[in-house]
């Protein structure tokens, strides 16, 4: 480079050369080659160097993705300021500089929460009926908050379930101020334009005077799982089952207590090949906790024993009583006839298939398992007999019971109605005709179908018939006529009629007709009388699957369905929101604002 600088730009100083003599009284050009000339590109380290501008696409997107992280990680806002994420950043993009906390909190989330809000009012906006579910809680900083959920079939046939708002509530936890709160959501959401919406919530008292005092919102569906609770809280108020459950609670207290104890329990277990289980503490208002302590201790009651006779472990507790014999026979037996309410408690938690259509069955299921036999012993009996006492009168105000009958009758895999006479069925679904007309009048006057007629049908007088299709003997008859003399009447003119090539072709064969409207009655009696003849299909099917198959067979019936099975059977939706937000109000994060809670719960529910 520089020999050719010297031969043919003699007049550039390249630095550390002599210039030629000839020039020495020109002017030169000194040229420092660590920089890039005027108007050339910059070097690959200059790019790889600069900073991304804040408004670019790609540091938009990374920005967007860091809120993302927060909201569904439940990470807190300060994550933006620590020195391994941040150094974690710069590694994966060095050009890329971290916004402040600030940006985050102001800016980014809420940004988030108006774009998945306005994607969320799109997806209520297109289903045709909405129900929603309710519940309130208390966070770590005696923040009391109420959750609402919305939970509808969409177009295709798939369950959503949106957390619409966890708000807090200052006020006093009346039916009025509650009823305020869900008033409020149901205009903010633009749910109150589907007139009865449905809602499922607790049997707290408040809550429903709440749901009385707001007249769009009906049916009001009791939630399962809670009822069920209640009915086996009752069976275990008994007083020899309250007995024996506070001497388990003592003995799984104290190996809670004891590190040592715990230890050695440890030790048995695997001396006896049993499972390497903790014991199990229960919660006074949760009755499946109870279950689970008590089968728990069912499981590790040779461990259990073995442990209290360490005399290291027994010295201190003399006090301790375990369970006689007896009392463990009483326990299995309990265990035995409690285990299917367990189970249905399971079910009703699912979030990806109907519930509401179960409540009926089930409650027919657990009354006639409820039924006392002669071998049941005095415990089994006192146990059943609550149970039936407490679940037999729910479920039965008659607005309610007849929605639920409705919705086990759109359910195909009980459209059977078996715990109903012919009776009891007949009526349910005539109460559907009833419903299915009123709804599909909404979206049609008339139906009009294209049918075949079982019989020729006559045209009107004032016009002519319609020739017939000739047979294969009149064609021949044709074909020898043309060659002979005149087939026609000296007096009868012959007109031949001129046809099209598909008219030569197809002639009549294809012809239809279209009958008057008819009734929109008889078109919904018709396909109910269809689908009751239709085969139940098997329990573990998804009932909306078989629906989205069959809704061009049924389509007025499938209106009904969305209405119908949309609704879920408890409130264990809202339930569920407790958990994430007390992740993510945690006690690092305990002055959160009430806003922000609503914001991070939000993006975390429906965007996870």
């Amino acid at each position: 480079m520089s020999t050719h600088l010297r031969r043919h730009h003699s007049d550039i100083d390249i630095g550390g050369s002599k210039v030629p003599s000839s020039i020495q009284g020109t002017q030169s050009r000194v040229v420092d080659f660590t920089k890039p000339l005027p108007g050339s590109q910059p070097n690959l380290h200059d790019v790889i160097k600069s900073k991304l501008p804040a408004a670019s696409s790609r540091a938009g997107a990374i920005t967007n993705s860091i809120g993302v992280f927060i909201a569904l990680d439940m990470r807190p806002y300060s994550v933006v300021e620590n020195v391994g994420f941040r150094r974690l950043v710069n590694t994966l993009e060095p050009r890329y500089q971290i916004p402040s906390r600030t940006h985050f909190t102001n800016t980014v989330m809420p940004k988030l929460y108006e774009n998945t809000k306005r994607e969320v009012l799109k997806r209520i906006e297109s289903a045709s009926s909405v129900a929603i579910t309710t519940d309130g809680w208390t966070s770590r900083a005696t923040e009391s908050y109420v959750t609402i959920t919305a939970h509808f079939v969409s177009e295709e046939w798939q369950m959503e379930n949106p957390v619409l708002q966890t708000r807090p509530l200052h006020e006093s936890h009346t039916g009025t101020n509650l009823a305020n709160v869900l008033t409020s959501a149901l205009t903010e959401w633009k749910i109150d334009r589907f007139g009865n919406i449905a809602i499922s919530t607790d049997n707290a008292s408040n809550i429903v005077s709440a749901v009385k005092q707001s007249p769009s919102l009906n049916p009001h569906i009791r939630c399962f799982a809670h009822t069920i609770n209640l009915a086996s809280q009752r069976a275990m108020q008994v007083s020899q089952m309250a007995r024996i459950l506070g001497r388990v609670r003592r003995v799984v207290s104290f190996f809670h207590r004891s590190s040592h104890a715990a230890s050695v329990l440890r030790t048995k277990q695997l001396l006896l090949e049993l499972p390497c289980h903790t014991l199990i503490q229960d919660v006074s208002t949760r009755w499946n906790s109870s279950y689970d302590m008590l089968e728990r201790y069912l499981e590790q009651q040779a461990a259990i024993f073995a442990t209290l006779t360490v005399k290291d472990v027994r010295k201190n507790v003399d006090s301790l009583v375990t369970l006689s014999d007896e009392d463990v026979g009483c326990v299995e037996d309990a265990t035995r006839v409690l285990k299917p309410l367990k189970t249905i408690t399971t079910i009703m938690c699912s979030e990806k298939t109907p519930t509401v259509s179960l409540i009926l069955p089930l409650k027919e299921l657990i009354l006639k398992a409820m039924a006392v036999v002669e071998s049941d012993s005095v415990l089994i009996k006192s146990v059943k007999a609550a149970i039936t006492k407490d679940l037999k009168d729910r479920y039965t105000d008659p607005d309610v019971n007849q929605f639920l009958q409705e919705a086990t009758a759109l359910d195909p895999r009980f459209r059977s109605l078996p715990y109903h006479d012919e009776t009891g069925r007949l009526q349910v679904f005539t109460g559907l005709t009833v419903k299915a007309v009123a709804c599909a009048s909404k979206l049609k006057t008339e139906v009009r179908v294209k049918v075949e007629p079982d019989e020729p049908l006559h045209a009107e007088p004032e016009s002519p018939p319609l020739p017939a299709l000739p047979s294969v003997s009149d064609t021949d008859r044709e074909g020898k006529s043309e060659s002979g003399p005149e087939s026609h009447a000296p007096d009868e003119p012959y007109k031949k009629k001129i046809k099209t090539a598909m008219e030569e072709i197809f002639g009549e064969v294809f012809i239809t007709h279209v009958q008057a409207a008819r009734p929109l009655s008889a078109c919904v009696e018709n396909e109910i009388q269809r689908y009751k003849t239709e085969d139940c299909i098997p329990l573990t099917a998804n009932p909306l699957e078989w629906w989205k198959g069959n809704e061009c067979r049924f389509p007025n019936l499938a209106l009904l369905v969305r209405h119908y099975l949309g609704v879920p059977a408890t409130s264990v939706p809202s339930e569920r929101v407790f958990s994430t937000a007390g992740d993510i109000v945690s006690g690092q994060r305990a002055s959160l604002s009430p806003d922000n809670v609503d914001v991070l719960v939000f993006l975390k529910k429906t965007s996870s």
